[in-house]
Formats: C-alpha cells, structure tokens, sequence
C-alpha cells in the first residue's frame, strides 16, 4: 500500500501509464498470432498417392485406376494400388482387374491446393506415416514456452522487467524470420522453439510491468485490457491467414512487426517497484521523479527523496534482504496444499484449452470461420467472468466455469461428427468456459501466493495464457474466499 500511495503522488494513472501500458500491450495481438499459428501453417490439405513416374493415367483410366477410395467414396490418402485397375474388380476378388493390392505412397502425395496452397505439411509431407512430425513441431513449440517461463522469469527477477522485454522481442523477431526461410522441419522446429520461449516471456513480464505502474484499484481494468487484446489478436489471425495462405509470408508478417517493438521498448520505464524490491532506492527515485514529469507531476515528484522513500518502503526494504525459494512451496503445509490444488487447477484448464484451439481443423467445419468465433467467445466469457467474481466470489466461478467446460466437452466426445453444427456449439461454449477459468485462477494463483514466491509458484503451463488474465482486484481477496 506504502508504494501505491506513491504511485498516486506521482499521477496515479496519468499520461506515462496511458503510454506505457498502451506500448507494452501492443505485442499481445500478435503473441496470439503465434499461439495457434501452426492451426494455418501446418494445416493439412486434403491429399492423396502419387501414381507412379511411368503411369499413364488416360490409358490406365484415370486416377481412380490408382487410388482407393474410402467408404465415403473419397480417395484414400496413404495408399495406391500396386497396379493399375481397370474397370469393376470381380466379386470373388479373381482376376487381373480384381487383386485390388495396395502399397504406402512410394512416390509422394499430390495435395488439394484450393485452401491451402503452401504449409509445412505440404512442403515437407507430413503426412501418413511422418504424420506425428506436424504435433512434434507445436509440442517443442510448447516446450519453449515452459522453458522461457522457467529461465526468463528468473532473468526478469534478477535483471528486470524491461531489460528482458527488450532480449525477447529481439529473440521473437530473429526466431521467428529464421523458422520463415527454414530449409529443412528440424531447423523449424528449433527456431520454433526459440519463438515460445520468447513469447512465454513477453506474456510474463507484459503482464507484471503494467500491474507494477498502476495504481491497485486500476489493476482489473488492465488486466481486462490485456484479455481483449489477445481476443482481438485471434480474429486479426483469422483474417491474416486468409489473405496470406503460404505459410512462410505468414510465418514472416507475424514475426517481422516485433523488430519494431525492439525499437521502441528501449523507451520503456524500467519497473520502480522492482527497484525497490532490489533494494535500489536510487533507481526508484529517478523513476518516480522521470514519471511525475511525464504525468505534469513535477511539483509532487520534487517532494521525493531517498528519505521519503526509506519510510515509505519499509516492508519493501524488509523483504529485499530475504532470499525466497521455491522450496518454501513445499516445505510450508498450508502452501504446499495450495500449491497442489491450483496446480491442478492450472493443469486441468490449459490440458482442455489447448486441446480445443490447436486442433480446429478437427470441427469439420472452415477453419477461418472457426478461429474467427472461438476468438468472439472470449469477449462475452470475461466480460461475465468479471462480474461473476466481484458478486459470487472466485471460488463459484471457477467450480462453474471448469463443470460447465468438462460437461461440453465430455458431451462433445459422443455426439457423431456428422453432426458439425452441435458439435462446434458445445466446443465454442466449452472454450469459453475455460476462458473464464483461466481468469478465476490467475485471480487464485495472485491473490493467495506470498508475494516474494508468487512468481515461482505460478505453474509454468499457464504462462501461454497469461497475458489474457486479470489481476488481483482486492487486497482482501483472501478474507472474501474463506482461505
């Protein structure tokens, strides 16, 4: 409370906040971008066997000479006759026509350009057999993410929030341009990987450097802000990806923008309250007086001085000295069992999330249209999320939103896929269900955990996720939930 009361001597939310929060935001749109990227750039085309180099399909009988077809009489994507059939093949399976012996496609696919004229399944042939190729690059993908949650969260605590912003949106653009002009799936892959542990990052200390220069009652609405923003991220994909369907132009228009967010993130305001967690007192003045000016505040940023700031920040001072582990997660009863139970709670939600939003192609339905609505469902879950936690509390949220995201998609799993339209009404509802989870326990996860581990005790699957989340609305959170 002692530093939001100097937040608010210096303009409380003035101009440089408006600024900064604006700038620092920005990036969000098009982390979204690369969260389901792989949705456009790994989508696979319809595709069937090559014929062999020697066939002649006008004198074999056309295609349908070398390629089965399935029961829904398509043409079967991983096999090919061993020879050319010609006409009807004989009940009895006899006969030079009726041998119907298939083999693995030997000489390559032909794919169905129509929607997507160029993907890494396309270019590579993920398909078949190299199939699980296409979830191994957007599982390493994910692997990044936990990697830069785990090392760039614990560089942002040591070196700071805007220093590590600065690296990551360097790292996301060089990353990201390099997996655009990669020459084989493995050198994708690991630029791939590099992207998600930049990206992870970026949502991390996004989120913590605007929560530190806002004032606390202010927290809510930038945390709503930040949601809205990933929201519109997922439709402004939807529409990039149709107008841009190859996927390397796709993987670059995604990629290049951060190169100006490098730029202009050398402008940023280094966090003052990280400073005087840091025990810099100096660093904090000049920040606070640097903001004062910028707010019209001269007269009250004057007022600061180290003196003022030793009395203000005497728990801040207090807590600089103390060096907090991880370990006291563990090692405490009341917090390990918190820590266990929101790590279930994190767990369950991101497993059903990301289940839902990386396979859209599974819906049977246009992929565009589909990216488009999961991204319009997001708008009306956190708007009723919000008020659902100020007036019910967080813990009736969030058993809601996770009941009602198991019942549709545990409902889903048994509707016929024919029927496509019920099917992606249950899946649109159920996403937006966990959108709303994923509010209620990034309040938890906020909230509850002591303030020197909180960041540590953060499970690191949610980092895809946090840029979309709320932030503590009150200080009394904990009285509110009976914990």
């Amino acid at each position: 409370m002692a530093f939001n009361d100097l937040l608010k001597q210096v303009g409380g939310v003035g101009r440089f906040q408006l600024i900064q929060v604006t700038l620092v935001v920005l990036p969000l749109i098009l982390l979204a971008s690369h969260n389901t990227l792989q949705n456009f750039t790994a989508a696979i085309p319809t595709h069937h066997c090559r014929p062999p180099a020697n066939a002649n399909l006008s004198k074999d009988g056309g295609l349908e000479a070398w390629i089965p077809q399935d029961r829904q009489g398509r043409p079967e994507p991983c096999l090919r006759f061993t020879s050319p059939q010609w006409g009807m093949p004989f009940p009895n399976g006899t006969g030079d026509n009726g041998t119907r012996i298939t083999e693995p496609c030997t000489d390559g696919w032909m794919y169905d350009n129509s929607t997507f004229p160029s993907t890494i399944v396309t270019e590579w042939n993920l398909v078949c057999s190299h199939r699980a190729l296409r979830q191994l690059a957007q599982s390493l993908y994910m692997t990044g993410v936990l990697l830069g949650a785990m090392m760039f969260g614990y560089l942002a605590d040591r070196l700071g929030r805007r220093k590590v912003l600065i690296l990551n949106y360097l790292q996301t653009a060089v990353s990201g341009i390099c997996a655009a002009y990669a020459p084989n799936f493995s050198v994708y892959c690991t630029f791939r990987l590099l992207s998600g542990m930049s990206l992870a990052s970026i949502s991390i200390n996004t989120m913590t450097l605007n929560v530190e220069w806002m004032p606390i009652h202010t927290r809510a609405h930038v945390g709503t802000l930040i949601g809205y923003v990933y929201s519109l991220g997922q439709f402004l994909l939807a529409g990039v990806a149709y107008a841009v369907p190859y996927w390397r132009h796709l993987q670059l228009l995604v990629s290049v923008p951060f190169f100006a967010f490098f730029i202009y993130s050398w402008f940023f305001i280094e966090s003052a309250r990280w400073y005087s967690s840091s025990g810099r007192l100096d660093l904090t003045l000049k920040a606070l007086q640097r903001v004062a000016r910028i707010n019209g505040k001269q007269e009250e940023g004057a007022k600061l001085s180290m003196d003022v700031l030793r009395a203000s920040l005497q728990k801040e001072l207090t807590l600089s000295k103390v060096q907090a582990s991880a370990i006291e997660l563990l090692r405490c009863p009341a917090l390990r069992r918190l820590f266990l139970c929101l790590s279930m709670l994190w767990f369950a939600t991101s497993f059903a999330y990301y289940g839902l939003v990386m396979d859209l192609q599974g819906f049977g339905v246009s992929i565009y249209l589909i990216q488009v609505i999961f991204g319009a469902v997001d708008l009306p879950a956190k708007f009723v999320c919000f008020f659902v936690i100020n007036s019910l509390g967080r813990r009736p949220a969030q058993m809601a939103s996770l009941l009602l995201a198991g019942i549709c998609i545990l409902v889903n799993a048994v509707i016929p896929k024919e029927q496509t339209i019920v099917r992606t009404s249950l899946a649109v509802l159920g996403k937006g269900c966990l959108a709303a989870s994923f509010n209620c326990i990034f309040l938890y996860t906020g909230e509850l955990y002591p303030t020197m581990i909180r960041r540590r005790g953060k499970p690191r699957h949610q980092q895809q996720e946090q840029q979309k989340q709320m932030v503590p609305l009150q200080a009394s959170a904990q009285e509110k939930n009976g914990l």
